[in-house]
Parts: structure tokens; sequence; C-alpha cells
């Protein structure tokens, strides 16, 4: 029904602006229900179901875009006319790419629980249950989170595909009366995903964080568990291996270069692996088939991520990473992978990586980061939900919140990761359909520039 609708857009806008007018349509409907709890009480249960229509349309050598949730006969005239209007209106478009041409999709990829795709409030619910009773009566607060979305995109080039993805995530904290301990997971399937699991994981981390000391600022060695890991990622992602970010020279990113340690291999993954869920949908909004990308392979940055545009101006071909604001932010990879090490998996990602340090820090979490200079990608931001002082090879003591100036770039060039976790965590990012799978890391030096005195 809805590939049929976009190929009906295509028709009306060549009947409005003529057949040499370039259009592309993406209907893209998108369910959430999420369910909110604090106090160890659920406060809030919402459900948005949503499907938006955007046309984008090349007439006369200018681009113009538009979008609407008014999917009836008149909604999608308007929208053609408003659009088609405020082509002729827009400046010229010297850099426009052209359209997507007819491809397939790939062919390996995970499908979508449809028990993820349609999980209940109850369902939810008894996922919070779960949790607040496994935290042992300290005070909970965070969410359940489940989402599915289906797409379909067709261009006047014939490009014509269609596809779904699912996703369920939770994310909550256990409070004690001075710390805090976080546990969060997002899966493909909601039978995976543990309230129980997570609230016995977060409470025991409030717990070993009580009663922290301060340390001077200084350069540590740590291991970083999964959750801050997933931090590096997403701004080595947004701001690095961005293929705008580095055709305007504002990027680290140096193609062929050994610019990580040789332990570090990055891939961008929408389509999943080993036949599990896929956490992306197949296609990007301009129509481009998705498939696992090798951002940097042993230590060697091997590519960046690209839409249309940004690959016209590399001189390279779509990676299929184009959002309706990559324009303007950039092509971003939502789907990253952090390769772990070969080994068995443990319950505690972080546990093996300490027996290898002398003297240093294990931080739960990063937040609040904010980049100071990007093309080194130095970021500033604080610890959170826990952080321990270990000395050879055991924790001693918690220690309070530190501030932290550090380039994420350098804190993983070559020499100085030194240990990586054999357990990847697959982490939800703020906004869903955004994931992380992450191991721990055990790195050589982390600039910390401030404690709670200062």
């Amino acid at each position: 029904m809805t590939l049929d609708l976009a190929g009906q857009i295509v028709e009306l806008v060549s009947r409005r602006a003529g057949t040499a007018a370039q259009t592309e349509v993406v209907v893209h409907s998108a369910a959430e229900g999420l369910t909110r709890f604090a106090n160890s009480t659920i406060h809030q249960n919402v459900a948005a179901d949503t499907t938006t229509v955007r046309l984008r349309l090349h007439a006369d050598g200018r681009t113009a875009a538009g979008s609407t949730t008014l999917t009836g006969a008149a909604g999608l005239e308007s929208l053609v006319e408003r659009t088609v209007a405020a082509a002729r209106l827009s400046p010229p478009d010297p850099g426009w790419p052209g359209l997507a041409p007819p491809a397939p999709l790939a062919m390996e990829r995970g499908g979508v629980d449809e028990a993820t795709a349609h999980a209940s409030p109850e369902e939810r619910a008894a996922r919070v249950r779960e949790f607040v009773r496994a935290a042992g009566g300290l005070e909970t607060a965070g969410y359940c989170r489940t989402s599915s979305w289906s797409a379909a995109f067709a261009n006047s080039a014939g490009q014509s595909v269609e596809g779904r993805a699912a996703e369920a995530a939770m994310d909550g904290i256990a409070r004690t009366g001075d710390a805090d301990g976080v546990a969060r997971l997002a899966v493909g399937r909601f039978a995976d995903l543990d309230g129980g699991t997570l609230g016995a994981r977060a409470a025991a981390k409030a717990r070993a964080a009580e009663r922290a000391v301060e340390l001077p600022p200084g350069r540590y060695e740590v291991v970083l568990e999964p959750d801050a890991v997933a931090d590096l990622l997403a701004n080595l992602s947004w701001f690095g291996l961005n293929g705008k970010a580095f055709a305007e020279g504002q990027s680290f990113a140096d193609l062929g270069a050994a610019q990580f340690d040789p332990a570090v291999t990055i891939v961008d993954e929408p389509l999943g692996r080993g036949g599990e869920p896929a956490p992306g949908l197949p296609f990007d909004v301009e129509g481009t088939p998705r498939s696992a990308l090798t951002l940097v392979s042993g230590g060697t940055t091997t590519a960046v991520t690209h839409d249309r545009h940004s690959a016209a101006e590399a001189g390279t071909t779509s990676s299929g990473h184009a959002s309706p604001s990559s324009r303007t932010w950039g092509p971003i990879a939502a789907h990253l992978r952090l390769e772990p090490a070969s080994g068995a998996a443990t319950s505690d990602p972080a546990r093996p990586l300490l027996a290898a340090i002398s003297r240093g820090l294990l931080i739960t979490d990063l937040w609040y980061t904010r980049v100071l200079d990007q093309k080194s990608l130095v970021v500033t931001g604080l610890t959170r939900n826990g952080v321990w002082l270990v000395e050879d090879g055991e924790v001693i003591t918690a220690v309070s919140n530190l501030r932290f100036t550090q380039s994420y770039p350098r804190a993983l060039e070559p020499g100085a990761v030194r240990g990586i976790g054999t357990t990847a965590v697959s982490l939800p990012d703020g906004w869903a359909g955004a994931r992380y799978v992450v191991p721990a890391l055990h790195l050589a030096s982390w600039n910390v520039t401030g404690n709670a005195s200062g």
C-alpha cells in the first residue's frame, strides 16, 4: 500500500511539474510505545503512530523538498503543489547529485520480530516491574521502549523499494542516598529484554558507588565500560567518520592511514548480523540500499559515510547514509559496532580488563559531552553512574564524578588501546533506531581535568 502511494506521488509530480522533473518520495511510518517510570512507579505510558510523506524534486536546476502527515488525497495534492511552487522560487542547486538508480536491496538481513513490533503496554509494564523488584528497594527510574518502522521509496528514475525494522530498549537507574547505577540494553526481540537482570545490575553498581572519594586531575589509565564506549563511537560517527565533515576538511579522518590501534575495527551494520533482526531499514531516504560498511579495519581508517551529495563531492558513491537532515549535518552512521576481542563472553564486560591495570580508573558512563575542536575531536564531558579507583587489578574505592577533556582519536591511537573486552553489549541511543554494539575498552591514558571540587 505505501509503495503504491509513493509511486502515485511520483506520477502526480510528473503531471504538475513535467516529465523532466526528478522526483523522489519516501512514505515512512513509525510506531513507538514508551513506558516511563520514576520513584519506582510508572508515571507515563504513551504511544505514537505517525506516517510521514517526504517529497523532494529537482526541476530546471532547482531543488525543493516538503513533507506532510496528511496522507489523504487533499493533503498529498497540497504537498505536491507546495513543493513544485517552492522549486520554482528556490536558488539554483549546482550540487544536485541526481537520483538513486534502480538497485536491489541486500539479500542478507535479519527479519522483523513481530512480538517486538506489536508489544503491548502491559508487556512493557512487566519489564518495568521486573527492573524495580530486582533493585531490592532502591529508588529506580527510566523507560522501556518499543519501536517499529516501515518505509517505502520510489523515484522517477525507477528505484522502488520497501522495508521494515523494529527494536525494544530499556534504560534505567537505581539510586541509593548518594550514588546511581545504570543498566541499558537494546534488542531486536522483545523476549530478550530481561528487566530483572537490568535492575539487579543497576542496583549493584549503585551500591558499589557509595562513599566516593575525590581524586586530583591528571592522566589516568582507564577501563571504559560499554556505556562510555558508546559515547566514543557516537562522536566519532557524527564529527569524524562523516562524509560532509570529511569533504569540508573538518574531520580527523585520513583514509588509508593507520589512525587507530590495530585492535580497533568499527563497522556500521544497519542490517544486523548472523540472522538477528535488523536494527535499521534496508535503504536510506534517497533509496540507496544499505549494507555493512567497515569504517575502521585493524586500526586503518577505510571509509567515511556518504549520502548522494557528499559522495558526488568526494567522487565516490553513496554508502546509504542519507537522512532528512544529512544535507545539513552530514550522513551519520547509526548502527555502529566496535568489534570485541576473541574469547568467551562474560557476564561483566569490563571485569576481565581490570587485571592489567596497576593504577587507574573504571568508568561506567560519559555524558554531557561537547566537542571543543572538531578537527582533532577534542571532547569535554563528565562521568556519571559510577567511577572507581583500580589498583593492581582490584577495585579499591568509588570515586566522585570527574570532568575530562580528551581527543577521542588520540585515546584510540596506535599503542593506546591496551585491551578490548570479549563481550559486546547492544546499547540504545537517545533517539529510537540508533544502536551501538560495544565491548569495554582498556585505554592507556584519559585526561581528567576536574573533580567534584572544580
